[in-house]
This record gives structure tokens, sequence and C-alpha cells, in this order.
């Protein structure tokens, strides 16, 4: 009942802000587009597996819509098909047509100067330490409602969104709270630091979410989940300047109180530069720990370690700006995953991406 609320709610929205008129200007003049174009080559090499060499692809493509100064529509098309973290279409399949699905759908209401609420299929509303995939991956969008506030230096978000909806049991209802602020350090420092709890309801005796494969996470013979993911975490990130050019370093750490063992993860790493422009570089390193029951391993980084959680290890990306809009970067995974289940497997990934944006 409460994933059907959640998911209900958006639609009531969009036919409340439906009707109303712009205040000014026409409505070629309220919608800015925009989307992406991303080629990459992969290169998989895993134990005791043969190696891969593929080409993928992904596309996205958007819009917003001012409905009026203080309500804001986002719509998003992505390939992929119905996978909740990747939007990647691999080159295969005889030609065949390739699948592009709904990425974004929601409204963003700005209460006031300090609070807003975003409904639907939103972009992830939870604070992401220095591009951590340990808990979400970057291309997630739950579905449900967010209450996002800000003031100062201080930032927090709540939130409800439907992860599954059962006919035979009880919905699964992710919940999340999240808070932190900000503290300049002089004039070119800032510290960030916060902590969170997120829980998802009725995971017990449930089949792992999307498409039944647990991807690391406990499971019984009947392939159900066998514990509960009630998490909190903490996280922490400094930025500042190095020789001219941007530098960050991050920590994140979470822990899942409802697993009686394999109930950690953490990650830390550093960013240095900016490839917004051209002839821009930046250089990004992080060591990450996800052990089996850390957290949902369905939503979590679908690159490291081959996807999901029972993974630890490295990950370096370059990135190069040959324009405004084109980059070409790489990124490099060197994982050891499977540890719960046996000795481990050397897991080695890379990716050479070509990016094209445009808005």
């Amino acid at each position: 009942m409460q994933a059907r609320f959640l998911l209900i709610l958006p639609a009531v929205l969009l036919l409340l802000t439906a009707n109303v008129q712009a205040e000014d200007g026409s409505w070629v003049d309220r919608i800015d587009f925009s989307g992406d174009v991303r080629l990459r080559y992969e290169f998989i090499d895993e134990e005791l597996e043969s190696e891969r060499n593929r080409a993928r692809f992904r596309t996205r493509f958007g819009f917003t819509a001012d409905v009026q100064d203080d309500v804001k529509v986002v719509l998003r098309l992505a390939t992929g098909g119905d996978n909740p973290v990747s939007t990647n279409q691999t080159v295969d399949g005889a030609f065949t047509r390739k699948t592009i699905g709904l990425d974004l759908a929601y409204v963003d209401w700005k209460i006031n100067d300090s609070l807003s609420i975003n409904v639907g299929k939103i972009k992830n509303p939870l604070f992401r330490t220095g591009r951590s995939p340990l808990i979400w991956d970057s291309d997630l969008n739950p579905e449900g409602l967010a209450v996002k506030f800000s003031h100062g230096n201080l930032f927090a978000t709540v939130g409800g969104f439907a992860a599954e909806e059962r006919s035979s049991a009880d919905d699964s209802i992710l919940y999340v709270a999240q808070g932190g602020a900000e503290f300049p350090l002089g004039d070119a420092a800032k510290l960030t630091v916060g902590a969170g709890y997120f829980t998802f309801t009725n995971t017990i005796g449930n089949e792992p979410f999307f498409d039944g494969n647990p991807r690391g996470n406990t499971v019984d013979l009947d392939g159900n989940y066998v514990y509960d993911y009630e998490n909190t975490e903490v996280f922490a990130r400094f930025d500042t300047q190095m020789a001219g050019w941007p530098f960050l370093v991050y920590a994140h750490y979470t822990n899942n109180s409802g697993a009686s063992t394999q109930d950690t993860g953490y990650s830390f790493g550093a960013l240095l530069g900016s490839a917004k422009d051209k002839g821009e570089t930046e250089v990004l390193w992080f060591y990450q720990d996800l052990e089996a029951d850390a957290v949902i391993a369905t939503f979590t980084d679908s690159n490291f370690g081959g996807g999901g959680t029972d993974a630890n290890g490295h990950v370096l990306r370059v990135k190069y700006g040959l324009s405004k809009k084109i980059s070409l970067g790489g990124t490099l995974f060197v994982n050891d995953k499977d540890r719960a289940q046996s000795d481990g497997v050397d897991y080695t990934r890379l990716q050479i991406d070509l990016e094209f944006k445009f808005d």
C-alpha cells in the first residue's frame, strides 16, 4: 500500500501543476534541453573466466521545463533497458534496435529559499562523497518523495522510495535521512561532514530486488534475503587548491546493523583537477572495501568488482577535456571479489570513454 501511494503521488502533483499558467514568456523560453552520448571500449579480465572485449554506448536526452518560478518538471530518456544502475548498451544482438527507457520523471517544487520537494522518478537527492559509489551507483534514480533542506552551511534530506511492490507480501520501502554541514577554511578551502541513516522494509524472506540476483548479498536456499538492511553512514570531504588545481580528499563509512557479519563498507580517495573545459585534466583515485551484506547489492556500483558487494580494491580514473563539450577518459579497476564465498577472485576492468554533451 505504501509503495502504491509513493508511485501515485508524482502523478497527482503533475496534474496539479499542469494547469498552472506560466507567468512570462512562451513555452520555448521555459524549456531547457540537454543530453549526452558516451562511446566506450571495455576490457574485463576475471580470474577463472574468459577475457572479454566489448563496445558499449550510453545515450541520454531530456529537458527541464519551468511550470512557474518555483516549480519545474524534469523528464529524461536513457538507453540501458530496465537495469536500475546502468544506462550502458552493449553493441551486439545482430544490429537489433536498442531499448530506451524513462530515466527521470519528477516535479521539483521549491517551497522557499531553504526547502524543496522532489517527487517522481528523481535524481538521487543524497550527498555522494567524492563521487564515491560505496552505497549508490551514479545511475540510480529512486522513485518516490524527497524533501531537501539547505540553509547557510547546513543541508539535509529525508525521503521515502518504493523499492518493490508485492501482491502476495508486504511492500519494500526505502526510507532515508541524511544531514551535514560545510565549514569554510580560509579563502580556498572547505570541510564537509555529515551522517545518514537508511533502511529497507521487508527484505528478509523476499527475493533480491530487480532480477533476483543477490550480487554478493547473503540469501537462503530459496534465494531470498537473510538479513535486514538498516544502515548508518558517516562521511567527510575536504576541498582545496593544489598548485592552482581543484583538489579534494574524502572518506566514507557505512555499517548495516541488520546483519550479524560481513556488515561494513568504507571508501577513501582523492580527486585532482577538473575536465570541464578544453585542455583541462582530472585524476581520481580511490580504494573501497564493501563486505557482502554491508548494503543492498542491487543498488551499488555496477562496475566495481563486476557489480554488487563482497569486493575490495583500487580504482584509477583519468579524464581530459578535448573541448568544453567533448572529453576523453579511462578508468582502471583492480579488485578482489567473492571473498565471503571463496578465497577471492582477481578482477580487472579497463574502460576507455569518449563523451559528447550538449545543452
